[in-house]
């Protein structure tokens, strides 16, 4: 099974075995990361929910692509800043749990600071 830290590594000998580290500074990759995020958007972008669920029977590879990108460029962010995504992630949902109370916001999408109104 793979694991963050294995993905990691094989993340590493990928980015090492062609000597990228040289170009990879956080501002750069923070740049990747969001170029990803917005190729994985195009293939939403103009469709409703019905021609989504079309859309997804016979793209799914290439969405599958763009979020295994996404996540590339998340694991090495975070391998180079020192931060693990896993940590990062579960303080982030202790946060949001306390901006989002089930009682104020279940079944709503209003932001958090509008809650409290």
């Amino acid at each position: 099974m793979l694991t963050v830290k294995k993905l990691t590594s094989k993340i590493l000998a990928f980015r090492n075995a062609r000597n990228w580290k040289q170009f990879h500074n956080p501002k750069d990759v923070a740049i990747s990361l969001s170029l990803e995020a917005a190729e994985l958007l195009e293939h939403f972008q103009w469709k409703n929910p019905k021609e989504i669920k079309t859309y997804l029977k016979t793209n799914k590879p290439e969405i599958s692509d763009e979020l295994a990108d996404v996540l590339y460029w998340v694991l090495l962010l975070s391998h180079d800043l020192g931060i693990d995504p896993l940590a990062a992630l579960d303080a982030k949902l202790k946060k949001n749990a306390l901006k989002y109370p089930v009682q104020k916001a279940k079944g709503r999408h209003t932001k958090y600071t509008e809650l409290k109104k």
